[in-house]
């Protein structure tokens, strides 16, 4: 695995694996790697003939009181296992690299769908260092394909609608869900669960998976289903940040008529915001 700080480096490297006929994946990460980033380079494997990887912990997409500083930087650990993937190109540029006159006097790439709701209504600004820093990374990289995982549903969205907008020639692939054996979705954040609240947190999945069979039986009360699965995760011991029945495509509330539902949650431990979601075509 060949290791770049720098934009120029990455770029050259790339260009003459461009001309000998390789196509591009890439997967970009905030680093501090689980066994679901792998999967994603996995996917990125099948897919194309060089997979390059970047680590940065964008602090654009970080809110006041959000935990920019805290977030684990795992650099040795996460290099082991992406030489374990045979990834091909690591890019770990600093800040400086990635924002040259500084993220107050950053160009910003603004996505107006889709961003006010849903993690966007409870963490406003984050979907703009979103797609200011994968559109970003996608000039640099200038994959063939970009893989994310669905577990980040809204962000998966929010990027496949940037990449239309503003016609950029990479293809977006989704890559399922990666669980605990309890159905917790993996996430970097899972650390921070404290061992008291662990056995309790599949209730979220739990809630997703009950309202997903519910809707698949018949049931179109939306606001009810949310309602009574806001209640169980609060009866858990959890606080809500959301629990919505959206349309798959927009992310609107789903009406009677919506044939693709996405059923997304939040909640909030004591010093984590975990998130998840479910699908279904009726």
């Amino acid at each position: 695995m060949q290791v770049f700080h720098h934009i120029a480096s990455l770029r050259e490297a790339l260009a003459e694996a461009r001309a000998a006929g390789r196509s591009v994946g890439f997967v970009p990460t905030m680093g501090n790697l689980h066994d679901a980033h792998i999967e994603l380079v996995k996917t990125a494997r099948q897919h194309c003939d060089l997979v390059v990887v970047s680590i940065f912990v964008n602090r654009l997409q970080f809110g006041l009181n959000e935990d920019w500083d805290k977030y684990p930087r795992t650099m040795e650990r996460d290099m082991a296992r992406l030489r374990e993937v045979d990834c091909d190109f690591l890019f770990h540029p600093d800040e400086s690299e990635i924002y040259p006159n500084g993220m107050d006097q950053q160009t910003r790439v603004v996505c107006p769908a889709m961003t006010d709701v849903l993690c966007g209504a409870s963490r406003p600004g984050h979907f703009e260092g979103v797609t200011t820093v994968v559109t970003k990374l996608f000039n640099i990289v200038q994959p063939d394909k970009a893989v994310f995982g669905i577990k980040d549903f809204q962000q998966l969205a929010v990027v496949r609608r940037m990449v239309e907008d503003l016609c950029i020639p990479v293809e977006i692939v989704g890559a399922p869900v990666h669980r605990e054996p309890d159905g917790l979705a993996m996430s970097s954040r899972n650390s921070y669960i404290s061992a008291r609240e662990r056995p309790r947190v599949a209730v979220l999945n739990q809630c997703l998976n009950w309202a997903r069979d519910e809707i698949a039986g018949g049931r179109r009360d939306f606001p009810a289903l949310e309602d009574e699965a806001r209640q169980r995760i609060e009866q858990s011991g959890f606080r809500v940040d959301y629990f919505s029945i959206c349309n798959s495509r927009d992310l609107q509330p789903a009406a009677d008529d919506d044939h693709q539902i996405t059923i997304l949650g939040a909640m909030y431990t004591s010093a984590a915001r975990l998130i998840d979601n479910v699908s279904l075509e009726l």
